[in-house]
């Protein structure tokens, strides 16, 4: 349980310095910055290995290079699904996934 709330908390943090920090990465309310580590939580869990699953094939073909695209994907589906999060530019929401990622991993390191 700790984990979870830990991990939600890394996430919002670096969903609101992406929205300061990143030009095309827009987030309205400390809310709705919450409101999008939840949602994205929630597609990396379930949606995010059904996706690698189908794009093996093309996964394998670019070496491992479309993983960056169904990052891309699921950022623009979460700015989809919630308003006052909005994503103007694929580079934006490639490197707001790299952040994620680069934050959870160094959290993990701490949590282990």
């Amino acid at each position: 349980m700790l984990n979870l709330i830990v991990r939600l908390v890394v996430s919002t943090v670096v969903v609101i310095v992406a929205s300061r920090v990143l030009k095309g990465f827009y987030v309205d309310t400390t809310q709705t910055a919450i409101i999008v580590a939840i949602v994205m939580g929630i597609l990396n869990t379930f949606i995010k290995p059904i996706l690698q699953f189908l794009s093996l094939p093309i996964t394998i073909l670019t070496l491992g290079l479309f993983y960056f695209i169904i990052n891309i994907a699921l950022v623009y589906l979460c700015a989809y699904l919630v308003d006052g999060f909005d994503v103007n530019s694929a580079l934006a929401a490639l490197l707001f996934s790299l952040g994620l990622s680069l934050a959870h991993s160094i959290a993990g390191a701490f949590m282990d």
